[in-house]
């Protein structure tokens, strides 16, 4: 990972996603995915995106993790009430069951 910076702070959000069938939760997953895809490139200060889909299946685990980084504390802000932030989070709406964030900032190893 170059270019990380004492300022550089990462972004970390977990999901689980309603569904009453596999195939119901699977769609949902896919779209999370497609969504959050999209941001990037469009979300000035945004460094990295990355979206995983837990393959473990443990009763314990999320559906979807979230991995970002940002070039400092003021671009998350900014990126939380950016309009394509905001579009994506209007258009998975509620079908979200959990959400869970950590954000931490990175120091130069």
């Amino acid at each position: 990972m170059s270019h990380i910076t004492r300022s550089t702070i990462r972004h970390i959000v977990m999901w689980n996603v309603q569904g009453d069938t596999p195939a119901e939760r699977q769609h949902n997953i896919e779209r999370l995915c497609a969504s959050f895809g999209s941001l990037k490139g469009r979300i000035p200060g945004l460094r990295h995106l990355e979206i995983g889909v837990d393959v473990s299946r443990t009763g314990y685990a999320c559906d979807v993790v979230l991995y970002s980084e940002f070039d400092s504390p003021e671009a998350l802000a900014a990126y939380a009430e950016h309009p394509e932030h905001l579009r994506v989070r209007a258009e998975l709406g509620a079908m979200r069951t959990a959400r869970y964030q950590v954000d931490y900032p990175v120091t130069a190893a």
